[in-house]
């Protein structure tokens, strides 16, 4: 399935994302929300992924699901503190309800051919996140 094209601002910026501006690489998309204790555990690890990558082969980007939050802020001041990935903010639940989401974390891997590769839900572990990125990139 082609992955759906969308145009999202950035948290603590005043630009915009276009996914398609990256179509050709592999897009690394993940869902969260500031209280989920799930992205707490997921967030970090693809931090640390996110910093060792080849940034020319693989596009990172984690993407605030604003119509989740509890607080209207929340996603931007956890960013701020937590995170260096790209973050977008999903405009209510727009982009995560155009990408079949079911709960967060969600992560998405989008080929070099702009498919969807590989869907995963909260309850992913990263180990097979990051299989299934590997066999997308090589």
């Amino acid at each position: 399935m082609k992955a759906p094209l969308f145009e999202l601002p950035m948290i603590n910026s005043n630009k915009s994302y276009q996914l398609k501006q990256d179509l050709g690489k592999v897009i690394l998309l993940t869902f969260w929300t500031s209280w989920c204790p799930d992205c707490a555990a997921d967030l970090p690890k693809k931090e640390q992924l996110y910093k060792t990558l080849n940034k020319e082969d693989v596009k990172m980007l984690t993407i605030n699901v604003t119509g989740r939050e509890r607080v209207a802020d929340a996603g931007e001041v956890f960013q701020t503190k937590f995170l260096q990935q790209p973050t977008l903010a999903d405009i209510n639940t727009t982009v995560y309800d155009l990408y079949r989401c079911q709960g967060v974390p969600s992560t998405v891997i989008i080929d070099r051919q702009g498919e969807i590769a590989a869907q995963f839900g909260d309850k992913a572990d990263f180990l097979t996140i990051m299989e299934a990125l590997g066999s997308v990139i090589d």
